[in-house]
């Protein structure tokens, strides 16, 4: 038998070409692995041996070779393919065993574009392909966790059955196109391009199984961006607390996204990915106060996301409500003592600035295909006040706090807001009045006075009429409807002041 292997990852390759070795395996190897296994005692034939043409081009050109390949992709069952072996005095390839050129490792290490093309292999994955081609006469190892499983059937003589041998080339398949869709994905990123492209490659790497998915009777698993730079819930440093199961990813990621529209101390509670209570304040003590008050029942087993460092006062005060998850940039040594005394509550580290985000499509899987649309990044496009009567400035600071509140809640949302605080949040109706009795039923006699956001336009002036009603000083919304005309008209009746964005932000 022969075994040809040229690994970047050289973990546990000695030991297993060494056991190949003492099972009478030929060992065929390339420039640095050739070199390392040498230095390790074990005698190699290198490529350029059975190629009879020297490695050229910096090392560019090693094993594109008929030499090579075609000892790896003659089908043994077919005697026409033997013969042309023999004529060409080509020896069978039995095993090949190959890992690729760091490409992302040195994508995090370096922008220079030269070290990064260099690093793009180009033998390795045509042997990987090759051999994984012709599985059922070539085992394929790709994965330094295999070699152990392989080495012992071989030296017990055990077969490794057609099964195993496909699984390990779907292994290498998956390794190659895994490797190729991050090149592109890299390219893409490097010339900063938006637009769609004919066909859509994203790799992502496994981080971990999780317990369940969204419920106990489905399996899932959390994948990361392996160039993201961006902050995300992906990236937190989990500090304490039990692993963290698929909602309260989800929850975690929307309690941070919404934290992050604002720069003033922000807290947020999330429940079931919407939230419940937001609210901003000079301290972030009383910013999370504020946030507690204004729905403390649906807060209840929730996700808390706070902007500032916690302190030992505000962990003292979260630890008196069941949390699954907090979030913040950093907590004090006191603070981290508290949430001790809570072993089950997840505590999350992550930074929350906005200036490190880069560009990113957003994706949504369907069955059969996948939606990709950019990220819901604008505000507004130009604000404009359609009434007679203009917001006063307190008006227009809740206002802008409302619509940014409202671009994270699933439509058709309202968000009910007063002093830099939500009062209600209706959310994922399928209508636009239901929302806006929500939010003034929970609000109560605070609706007075409060503020209104609507993350799309009003279809009729019900929803408005309702807000009147219950004493709403001033409404923010996208404007477009066939019936702005009325609406304004309901607003200006009543003296209330309305501005359009001129953007919606439906969340489906």
């Amino acid at each position: 038998m022969r075994a040809l292997i040229s690994v970047s990852n050289k973990e546990g390759i000695v030991d297993f070409a060494k056991k190949m070795s003492q099972l009478g395996v030929e060992i065929i190897s390339t420039g640095g692995t050739a070199k390392y296994l040498t230095e390790n005692g074990l005698k190699v034939l290198k490529v350029q041996q059975i190629t009879s043409f020297p490695e050229i081009l910096d090392g560019r050109v090693k094993t594109l070779h008929p030499a090579v390949h075609g000892a790896i992709l003659a089908k043994r069952d077919k005697d026409e393919h033997i013969e042309q072996l023999k004529r060409l005095s080509i020896q069978p390839i039995d095993i090949v065993v190959v890992n690729l050129y760091p490409f992302r490792e040195t994508v995090q290490r370096t922008d220079n574009l030269e070290d990064i093309l260099e690093n793009i292999d180009i033998g390795g994955p045509a042997m990987l392909r090759s051999a994984a081609k012709n599985f059922k006469d070539v085992i394929v190892i790709c994965d330094p966790s295999d070699y152990q499983w392989v080495v012992d059937r071989l030296s017990t003589a055990e077969q490794i059955t057609q099964n195993e041998r496909m699984k390990l080339a779907l292994k290498a398949f998956e390794h190659t196109a895994y490797y190729d869709a991050m090149i592109a994905q890299f390219l893409r990123q490097r010339r900063e391009l938006k637009e769609f492209p004919k066909t859509f490659t994203l790799t992502y790497e496994k981080v971990s199984d999780l317990r369940y998915g969204e419920n106990p009777h489905q399996k899932a698993a959390l994948y990361r961006d392996v160039f993201s730079k961006s902050p995300t819930i992906v990236q937190a440093e989990q500090i304490q607390g039990k692993e963290l199961s698929f909602n309260n990813i989800c929850d975690a990621n929307a309690a941070y996204e919404v934290a992050s529209e604002f720069s003033q101390p922000c807290a947020v509670a999330i429940k079931h990915t919407n939230p419940c209570g937001v609210a901003c304040d000079n301290d972030i003590y009383f910013a999370f106060e504020k946030a507690y008050k204004a729905d403390p029942m649906s807060i209840f087993g929730g996700i808390v996301a706070l902007n500032r460092t916690v302190d030992e006062k505000l962990a003292q005060r979260l630890s008196e409500i069941f949390l699954e998850v907090v979030i913040a940039p950093d907590y004090t040594e006191q603070a981290l003592t508290v949430f001790k005394k809570k072993k089950n509550l997840r505590v999350l580290k992550l930074n929350f600035s906005k200036d490190d985000r880069q560009f990113d499509f957003d994706l949504r899987k369907i069955d059969g295909g996948i939606l990709v649309q950019t990220k819901d990044t604008v505000d507004y496009q130009d604000l404009k006040v359609v009434t007679k009567r203009t917001p006063t400035e307190r008006e227009m600071i809740d206002l802008l706090f409302a619509w940014k509140v409202v671009k994270h809640a699933k439509s058709n949302a309202i968000v009910l807001a007063k002093d830099l605080c939500t009062l209600g949040i209706g959310t994922g109706q399928v209508n636009r009045l239901w929302p806006a009795q929500h939010c003034i039923r929970v609000a109560g006699e605070n609706a007075k006075n409060a503020v209104l956001a609507s993350d799309a336009f009003f279809p009729f002036p019900d929803a408005v009429e309702v807000a009147v009603k219950a004493g709403v000083s001033a409404i923010i919304q996208p404007g477009g409807s066939l019936k702005d005309d009325q609406i304004i008209e309901v607003a200006n009746h009543h003296n209330i002041a309305m501005v359009f964005t001129g953007i919606r932000h439906f969340k489906h």
